[in-house]
């Protein structure tokens, strides 16, 4: 190989071992973060999962309450204490809420037409099935005959239950 590749695929490989250098600790509401910076002082040791393997410097001290920051120290965005959530957390977890009702309101919907048209089949089937008429049906052999009264009466319950069941 030539020397120039070789320093290339050099360079490329000590340049990926900034990302070995990772913390990862459990915040004051449980949540994983993900960091090529220590954790602020205030995180007990018992919450710190993953260290930096290449990273020798010191945790950093936790800056005093109402301290500004200087120009040394680095700003970092953290949640307001007391709030503790992120506010695109929150917007998905609200539009997702809102998707499951549309789509748990959709079903409704569809389940209430369904039984409606139901209902109208059978009421409709009670008054072809009245008593007095003949009523011709088509069988298996695809011949037409002519209903009897015991399945006519069978017909009968079975519409009055469909009634009963979808029509309320």
């Amino acid at each position: 190989m030539k020397p120039h590749k070789l320093l290339l695929l050099a360079l490329a490989c000590t340049w990926a071992t900034g990302a070995f250098a990772q913390w990862q600790w459990l915040d004051k509401d449980g949540r994983k973060v993900f960091s090529d910076r220590p954790p602020p002082s205030e995180v007990p040791e018992k919450n710190i999962l993953k260290q930096a393997h290449i990273s020798s410097r010191p945790r950093p001290a936790a800056p005093p309450v109402g301290a500004e920051a200087n120009a040394d120290t680095p700003v970092t965005a953290q949640a307001t204490p007391g709030q503790g959530k992120d506010k695109q957390l929150e917007e998905n977890k609200a539009k997702a809420e809102a998707a499951e009702a549309a789509k748990k309101k959709a079903e409704q919907e569809r389940v209430a037409k369904a039984r409606a048209d139901n209902c109208a089949r059978a009421r409709l089937n009670k008054v072809q099935l009245a008593p007095g008429r003949l009523v011709a049906h088509t069988n298996a052999k695809g011949e037409r005959s002519y209903m009897d009264d015991a399945t006519r009466e069978a017909e009968l319950r079975r519409a009055d239950d469909i009634i009963a069941a979808d029509c309320q």
